[in-house]
Order: structure tokens, then C-alpha cells, then sequence
């Protein structure tokens, strides 16, 4: 499915609340808190100019995530970011005065976040991103994890020192249930989707992203004509796509959000109107994107900010993961996990249709920015996709820098 954005809002100001959430300044201060992370790096943009060449394009460059504060996904940078301001907002509350991230691990800070107990449901990063900041601030976890998360997943966020919640059912019942547990428990949700009255702590999460599109801007010598990037509730792509209308203005790029078919919950939201739940049915191989209802922030931005939406199969998420891993001649080989390679795949398809290619005027000009939002979360199904371990793949790279 392709749908260019027709909705009565498109184009339209962002939200007062959305445009500070994810302005400069807030930007600004996203990279100054990552000063005082341990294994803070700009995480790499790989070059392909192979493939732009084979796709024809003038160029494509991909920001690859599966670098990110060690923990292999652009969701290092929300939720942990959201613990930690979070931490000192009620420092600061109870002490009457403004507390700093220099401050982090003062005494005093660190025994008022041991009285403060994190929770969120996941599909598996951005439970890892919410546990790692609650061991970084000294706080208690409890993670929330659905039926379909790989124990592989779940042990790695049970490596910060989480507990481990199982519910059944999908990503969606989880949050449910992480919502109703944290209200009698009084823990603090820090979640990646919003819903009505809980607003503002998704929008920290989604402010924290906007460190990688800084970093990607400043690497490129022109900035990008087409941005292509994946969605599950919508966090990453409403804060790239809204970042950039900020940053731009009528010079931002087309912004186009990929779903897979399968949870496809902010192209239905966009085919319809407005938001809406789509069922539940056989599960997706892109794990970290499947979500079959919105959130209400990111959708606010992404019915104004995104030119427009689609979708992609199972075997056209796969195909771009073995792609980046075995890559055009001269290439840099990528190891993008089942989710990660999903924006390349909506290229593809995008370029493979005469009509999406005309709508969207791609064409030899176009300068394509993808995002690798994750890399191999989970090996084992890394490996049994691709043909390879990650590893391996790392390992081809690296000789090829040699």
C-alpha cells in the first residue's frame, strides 16, 4: 500500500507542545546529557554509493543505530534519556532547586532515584534503553514483555538488573497491562506510545532521537531530498520527520514512514484519517515494528510532517537485511536487524513503482537518508535470515576498511 498524505492537517505548524518537544534548543540539550554517558559516540553514516548507483539515485546514506551506547538501537537514546530527566525533575522537586545532569550521581540524587521504579512494555529495545537508565540513575525496573519477544531479547534487558514481566497476548496488551500494574504500584511509566492523558514522557523519549538526526546532518555535505524511515507506534519517525520540519522549514526533505503490511498502524491511521487500532493477525518478522495501534503524539506529527506513508512484506524486510550484509561492490557491508533494514525496503519498492516513483520525484537528483535502526538484537535470528552471524559480516567490513 502507498498513500501520499491528503489529510486536512498536512503541512500544517506543528503542535506548540511537538515543536518545543523537538526543537533546537531541546536537541541542544539531548547532545549535552549524552556528554555525560559512558561509550557516547556519533554512531556511523555509512555511504553506499553502489547501490545508489544500482537503484538510481545520486546518493544514499544510511545513520547505523546498531552502534548506539552499546546497546545496538536508536532506542539507547529515548527511553534512558527519559529515566534520567525524569530522575532529576523530582530531585529538583523535592530539593527546591534546579538540579543539572552534572549532578547525576550526587548522593543525594542517587537516594531519590532509588525510591523511583521504571516500568514500560517492549517488543525488546526500548525495554533495554528504559532498564539501562534506571541502572545508570540507580532506580528500580520492571519490564514488560509480550508473548512474541525472543528470550534472547528478554535476557538482554534482564542483564540490567530488571525484572522480567511476561503477559500474554500482543505488544499492545502489554502496555495495558504495564499501565494498569504501574498504577497500583505507583511506578513511573516511561513508555515509547502515548495515549490520552499520558503525553509528555513519550515526547521526552521521542526528543531524545533527535541527537542522531543532528549527527547525520552534520556528516552530510547536502542535506538529504528523501528521508525513508520505519514505524511501529511512530516514536522514531515523528521525531525525524518533525525535527527536520523544524530544522528546514519549506527546505526539509520528503519524509516517507514505512510499515510492515502486517501491523501497519500509522498507514491505516493515515488511509482512514485518523487513528485507529488494526487487528492482530499473523505475527511480523520485523518484531520491533510490530504495533497495531499508534501513539497519539507521534501521529500528531506525522499527519502534518510526513509527505507520505507505505507498506512492505516480510520478504522485502529480509531482502534489505541481507543486502546491507552483502553489499554492492565498494560498498560498506551493514548489519541491520529484522527491523532495521525496513526503510531501504521501502525505497526499493518506492523505486521499483513508476507511479511512487513519479508521486515522491525520485530520480537521479534524489539523496536519500535511511536509518539502520537497529543491528542484531537478537544473532540467533539474525543468522537463520541472513545466512550469516553478524560477526561475520562485522568482520567483512572491517577487512574492507583495511
Amino acid at each position: 500500500m502507498f498513500l501520499p498524505n491528503t489529510l486536512t492537517d498536512y503541512r500544517s505548524p506543528l503542535d506548540p507542545r511537538d515543536a518545543e518537544a523537538l526543537g533546537e534548543e531541546a536537541a541542544r540539550e539531548v547532545e549535552r546529557y549524552l556528554t555525560y554517558r559512558e561509550e557516547n559516540a556519533a554512531t556511523p553514516l555509512v555511504s553506499l554509493p553502489g547501490l545508489a548507483a544500482e537503484l538510481g539515485v545520486s546518493s544514499i546514506n544510511v545513520k547505523d543505530e546498531g552502534f548506539r551506547l552499546g546497546l545496538g538501537s536508536f532506542k539507547a537514546l529515548g527511553g534512558s534519556y527519559a529515566v534520567i530527566r525524569l530522575v532529576l525533575e523530582e530531585a529538583a522537586k523535592r530539593m527546591s532547586r534546579h538540579v543539572d545532569i552534572s549532578e547525576l550521581h550526587a548522593s543525594d540524587v542517587k537516594a531519590i532515584a532509588s525510591t523511583m521504579t521504571f516500568t514500560c512494555a517492549t517488543d525488546g529495545n526500548h525495554g533495554r534503553s528504559v532498564a539501562q537508565g534506571a541502572r545508570i540513575v540507580g532506580a528500580p525496573a520492571a519490564i514488560f514483555v509480550h508473548a512474541g519477544v525472543s528470550d534472547e531479547r528478554v535476557a538482554a534487558i534482564a542483564r540490567f538488573g530488571a525484572e522480567m514481566i511476561r503477559v500474554g497476548g500482543s505488544y499492545d496488551d502489554s502496555v495495558r497491562e504495564a499501565a494498569r500494574v504501574a498504577g497500583e504500584q505507583h511506578w513511573t511509566v516511561v513508555s515509547d506510545t502515548s495515549w490520552p492523558g499520558y503525553e509528555r514522557i513519550p515526547g521526552l523519549v521521542m526528543q531524545g532521537y533527535t541527537a542522531l538526526v543532528r549527527e547525520a546532518l552534520r556528516e552530510l555535505s547536502e542535506p538529504p531530498t528523501h528521508v525513508f524511515v520505519q514505524s511501529g507506534v511512530g516514536g522514531i519517525a515523528a521525531a525525524v520527520a518533525g525535527y527536520f520540519s523544524i530544522a528546514m522549514g519549506e527546505k526539509r526533505p520528503m519524509f516517507i514512514v514505512v510499515d510492515p503490511k502486517r501491523a501497519a498502524c500509522i498507514v491505516e491511521s493515515a488511509r482512514v484519517g485518523h487513528p485507529v487500532v488494526v487487528p492482530h493477525g499473523e505475527s511480523t518478522v520485523m518484531a520491533m515494528l510490530e504495533c497495531y495501534e499508534p501513539s497519539l503524539v507521534a501521529w500528531r506529527i506525522l499527519s502534518r510532517a510526513a509527505d507520505a506513508f507505505m507498506t512492505v512484506d516480510e520478504q522485502d524486510a529480509i531482502d534489505a537485511m541481507r543486502r546491507l550484509a552483502r553489499p554492492a561492490r565498494g560498498d560498506h557491508a551493514i548489519v541491520a536487524g529484522e527491523s532495521g533494514g525496513v526503510g531501504l525496503a521501502g525505497l526499493i519498492k518506492a523505486l521499483a513503482d513508476q507511479g511512487i516513483k513519479q508521486t515522491l520525484k525520485l530520480g537521479d537528483r534524489s539523496r536519500i537518508l535511511l536509518i539502520n535502526t537497529e543491528g542484531a538484537t537478537d544473532p540467533l535470528r539474525y543468522e537463520e535470515l541472513v545466512g550469516e552471524t553478524p560477526a561475520s559480516v562485522l568482520a567483512r567490513a572491517a577487512e574492507a576498511k583495511v
